[in-house]
């Protein structure tokens, strides 16, 4: 009897383990340095889940359209995102509401990033500051405005409205105008009766580095995630503080809903949010931390978007205004500046 019954548990450990190492959690992510970032949390957490991890790449577009397609019986099962593009799949009904008490740093993530977009659809995982990257050694850049000089004149690059930092320098733009209309209409003119002035709208930061790097471009706004692109480089590039402040973004992870794995992406999205994994996902240099908690060298935090004093002096677009206005934006942009 006793020998029965010890077989039998033995079979039963091992099913369990079997069924744990047959579980499978697909999250949607940015492609850009994926491998970095397998390193850094997803392998890693296979290891504490004892599961497996598919990862889903794409851009903005292309991984939305696979969760909408999808809703009635979703592929993915976590998500990582812009605060618009959450809101717009939220609006939907296609992200599920999360529970916060599941969540052990919760408390821990800057006031910003805990509710972002509303209902608790998202959590803030990482801030990006957007400012002017330039060379320091043949300008000095102090205002948003600058980016009209006639000392630059031609030298300049500015985002295409399509990009996250289109929006984004829009915004900056129109406050060194001395405006406040999110929908930009002034803004967008002048950029239109300057076009002969900008050498290119760029789409990608490996674009832009290549033009500064050739010293076609001396001045371009930028994400401070493509820093490391120039802060290395032999040519001496700097980041503007202009006296407007600088703009900034949030990426949110989010969780599909009906998925059916709702305890292993809950147990992924606390991974992730912990404080020991975004300490080590900022000393990498992948992204700027949510976590109120990360402790981070100067040396280290000095290419991040990292602080307080910073992260809340940060001008932010709020996702349902960009929503509210980006049809109009790109009409307006295609119509004064593209033409």
């Amino acid at each position: 009897m006793k020998n029965t019954l010890a077989v039998a548990a033995a079979c039963s450990l091992i099913a369990g383990v079997a069924s744990a190492q047959d579980e499978t959690l697909t999250i949607s992510v940015y492609a850009f340095g994926v491998d970095a970032m397998s390193e850094a949390i997803f392998t890693p957490f296979e290891e504490v889940c004892g599961c497996e991890v598919v990862i889903e790449t794409g851009n903005s577009v292309e991984r939305m359209a696979k969760i909408e397609v999808n809703a009635a019986d979703p592929l993915i099962d976590v998500a990582v995102m812009s605060t618009q593009d959450a809101l717009q799949l939220a609006e939907q009904g296609l992200l599920q509401p999360l529970d916060v008490s599941r969540i052990s740093s919760y408390d821990d993530l800057y006031p910003s990033a805990q509710d972002p977009i509303g209902n608790h659809h998202a959590l803030g995982y990482g801030f990006y500051a957007t400012s002017i990257v330039y060379r320091s050694d043949l300008v000095e850049i102090d205002s948003w405005n600058d980016l009209f000089s006639d000392e630059l004149r031609g030298r300049v690059a500015l985002p295409n409205i399509t990009g996250t930092q289109g929006p984004l320098t829009l915004y900056m733009l129109e406050r060194a105008r001395g405006g406040d209309d999110l929908g930009f209409e002034a803004t967008i003119d002048a950029i239109g009766a300057h076009g002969d002035d900008f050498v290119t709208f760029y789409s990608r930061s490996s674009e832009l580095a290549q033009l500064m790097m050739q010293e076609e471009v001396i001045a371009a706004p930028a994400g401070r995630f493509a820093w490391s692109r120039f802060a290395g480089a032999e040519l001496p590039f700097a980041w503007a503080e202009p006296e407007e402040g600088q703009a900034g973004g949030m990426n949110v992870i989010t969780m599909t809903a009906g998925n059916g794995n709702e305890d292993l992406a809950y147990q992924f999205i606390d991974y992730w949010l912990s404080t020991e994994v975004q300490t080590r996902v900022a000393e990498a240099g992948l992204d700027s931390p949510a976590n109120m908690r990360v402790d981070l060298a100067p040396e280290v935090a000095e290419p991040l978007t990292y602080g307080a004093d910073l992260i809340n002096s940060l001008n932010m677009i709020a996702p349902a205004d960009i929503i509210a206005n980006r049809d109009a934006w790109l009409e307006r942009w295609n119509e004064n500046v593209l033409n």
